[in-house]
C-alpha cells in the first residue's frame, strides 16, 4: 500500500496529470467531482455526450478542456478521453466520484515522489453513498478501482456498461477513499439497472435454454445469498437488504430481458 508520508500534501509540482471525466447532463455532481481535484491535475478532459443542462459550463468554468461526443458506448467513450490527454499519468472519474482528503493526499505524494518504473497504476478504494448512509460491506465495500494509470500503458476494456480499465504492468493501492454516490434514490437506482440490462441485452448472444433457467430461477438467489449474507450486507441494515434485492433483481431482469428478445409476442387473437 502506497502510503503518503505527510498527510497535508495537498498539491503537485512539476507533474504532468490528467483528469478525465465522461459526462451527460452531470450539473448537479461534475462540480464536486472537478473541486475534489483542483490543484492537483494539470489537464482537465471532459467528453460530453450533448448534456442539455449546465454541464459543458461547469466544466468549462473549471478549465476544463471540454469534447462534444455523441456517446459511443461506455467503453469506446472512456478510451476517447483516454486518447485526448496529454499527461503522463491519467486519474479517470466518474462525475458522481469526488476524492476524499486522505486519497487526494495519496495521488499526491505517490507521483510527486515517483512511482516504480513497473507500477503501471494505482487501484483506489471506492466507497459508496447510498440511501443516505456510507456502505461498508454487501459487497460495495471495500471495492478497489483502477483509475490512476500511466497513459501509454493504459487502455478501457470490458463491455458496456460494465467497462474495465487495464494496464501493462503491475498495480499497487493508495490510502484513502475514492467517494461515489451512484444513485439518488431507489427510483434511480432502478432506472439505471433498466437501463444497464436493455444495453446488455443488445449485444448478448442467442442464450440456451439451459443457461436461461439458471439465470432465472438460480442466480438470482444466489447472488442474494452471496451479497448479504456472505459479502456481510446484513451488516449494512435495511440499506445492505434493499442492496442484496436489487442486485439479484438486476441479474433476475437481464434474463427475462433475453427471453423476451429471443420469445418476442405473438399479435393477440381477436375474441
Amino acid at each position: 500500500m502506497f502510503s503518503p508520508a505527510d498527510r497535508r500534501v495537498t498539491t503537485i509540482s512539476n507533474l504532468r496529470l490528467s483528469l478525465c471525466v465522461i459526462t451527460l447532463n452531470e450539473e448537479a455532481n461534475l462540480k464536486r467531482c472537478l473541486r475534489s481535484v483542483k490543484g492537483l491535475a494539470d489537464e482537465i478532459v471532459v467528453v460530453d455526450s450533448m448534456s442539455t443542462d449546465r454541464t459543458r459550463d461547469i466544466a468549462a468554468s473549471a478549465g476544463a478542456r471540454v469534447v462534444e461526443q455523441e456517446f459511443l458506448g461506455h467503453v469506446k467513450q472512456k478510451q476517447l478521453a483516454l486518447d485526448l490527454a496529454t499527461g503522463d499519468w491519467v486519474l479517470s472519474l466518474d462525475a458522481d466520484e469526488w476524492l476524499d482528503q486522505d486519497l487526494r493526499s495519496s495521488i499526491a505524494a505517490a507521483l510527486s515522489e515517483g512511482a516504480p518504473e513497473d507500477v503501471a497504476g494505482f487501484e483506489l478504494n471506492r466507497q459508496v453513498f447510498y440511501l443516505g448512509r456510507w456502505i461498508h460491506h454487501s459487497g460495495w465495500a471495500p471495492e478497489w478501482k483502477l483509475r490512476l494509470v500511466r497513459r501509454v500503458r493504459a487502455k478501457w476494456t470490458g463491455y458496456d456498461p460494465h467497462d474495465r480499465l487495464e494496464v501493462e504492468g503491475r498495480t499497487a493501492r493508495l490510502d484513502g477513499r475514492l467517494r461515489h454516490h451512484p444513485h439518488d434514490d431507489l427510483a434511480d437506482h432502478l432506472s439505471t439497472i433498466n437501463r444497464y440490462t436493455d444495453i446488455i441485452v443488445s449485444h448478448w448472444p442467442q442464450t440456451s435454454r439451459f443457461r436461461m433457467m439458471l439465470g432465472l430461477f438460480v442466480e438470482p438467489p444466489l447472488v442474494f445469498f452471496q451479497k448479504y449474507l456472505l459479502q456481510g450486507g446484513f451488516r449494512d441494515g435495511i440499506r445492505g437488504l434493499i442492496i442484496s434485492v436489487m442486485t439479484a433483481f438486476y441479474f433476475f431482469l437481464r434474463h427475462a430481458k433475453l427471453w423476451e428478445r429471443d420469445h418476442p409476442p405473438a399479435e393477440p387473437l381477436d375474441s
